[in-house]
């Protein structure tokens, strides 16, 4: 149940936080002395609203994002695996998220956590200090042994000594653009429209158009490269590290005012207007969500799944779990216009 390389913060736990190349952070966020952000992760932090401590790491293709309403905040000598996603959680000192876990608003992670891979700690979950947790959602299987802290002590090199609280103020990385990072294939090239946001670690393959307003976040990549269309209407968001794509002869349709959260697997399917996919989760190819869905963070739509409109989706496999009498609002990890260096036209501003 390792993280990943957390050996790679022996080298890293003094001086300034380390930002790999094409890590990126949007906002303004207060990182640790010593901190490490890899290769593809994002950290989104609306008016200040994610802390990482000394000496953690937050590996590749992860997604942090912290709202005023739901701060995140990691402790110190924590490391978060591979594709994980937090979203307004508390962190402990010293845990081990394992790669792709997702932590959701208001979760509570104590000191010295282990979590599995594909982890799922839901929305005021709490997790006391020293337990091992693995599913979805996540459920306590045992105290944390004296082999565990022995493992934890050997990944940050048989030290688990305890540093002072730093924090260094680090703004955007990078500034957005109306337009970049398009590619063509087959002679097709994308079509964005001129008031959508592309980040420009975005990338936008082949046969894909881009409606009004719409915003394309850090690290996402959409990939038009099938016998079928991508089309992603007016007032949508796709979020960060998020991956479209689809099969031959399929196409991939998201109607106005969707939001795709991040880390999202959204493949060869129709996404009704204004529905809402979390964190996390795959919607795989022929599938149909009606108008004002929402899948749940972590959830897997299988192929070829049907559903209604306002229809509460949820597991894995995913099945209705209830009804949405009306259509949802934007949640609170959607962005927002202060999220970005410049004002985007038609983006909650809350």
């Amino acid at each position: 149940m390792s993280a990943g390389p957390a050996s790679a913060l022996r080298d890293t736990e003094a001086g300034a936080p380390q930002l790999a190349r094409s890590a990126v952070v949007v906002g303004v966020a207060r990182l640790g002395e010593g901190s490490l952000l890899a290769e593809g992760a994002v950290i989104r932090s609306h008016r200040a609203g994610v802390e990482v401590g000394t000496g953690s790491a937050v590996l590749e293709n992860s997604v942090v994002v912290g709202t005023t309403a739901f701060p995140t905040t990691v402790g110190r000598r924590s490391v978060f695996g591979h594709r994980c996603m937090v979203v307004g959680a508390t962190v402990g000192d010293f845990c081990e998220i394992g790669n792709a876990s997702i932590l959701m608003p208001g979760a509570r992670v104590g000191d010295r956590v282990f979590l599995g891979e594909g982890t799922l700690v839901p929305s005021g979950m709490t997790l006391p200090p020293d337990v091992v947790a693995v599913g979805r959602p996540a459920r306590i299987v045992r105290t944390a042994s004296a082999d565990d802290r022995h493992r934890l002590a050997g990944l940050r090199g048989g030290d688990l000594s305890l540093p002072p609280a730093t924090a260094i103020t680090v703004e955007h990385t990078q500034e957005t653009i109306a337009m970049g990072q398009l590619y063509a294939y087959r002679d097709i090239v994308p079509s964005v429209a001129t008031s959508a946001t592309l980040f420009p670690t975005a990338e936008i393959t082949g046969d894909v158009v881009v409606g009004e307003r719409t915003i394309i976040g850090a690290g996402v990549k959409i990939i038009g490269d099938s016998h079928g269309p991508v089309r992603i209407g007016d007032d949508v968001q796709i979020l960060e590290n998020t991956v479209l794509h689809l099969l031959p002869d399929n196409d991939l349709i998201i109607d106005d005012g969707a939001i795709i959260g991040p880390g999202a697997m959204i493949h060869g399917c129709r996404i009704g207007a204004r529905s809402i996919v979390e964190p996390g989760a795959i919607v795989c190819d022929g599938s149909v969500l009606g108008a004002g869905c929402i899948v749940r963070a972590g959830a897997v739509v299988k192929q070829r799944s049907q559903f209604g409109a306002g229809i509460d989706i949820d597991g894995f496999p995913a099945v209705e779990v209830g009804r949405i009498p009306e259509l949802p609002s934007a949640p609170d990890w959607a962005l927002r216009a202060d999220d970005l260096p410049v004002p985007v036209a038609g983006v909650p501003d809350q």
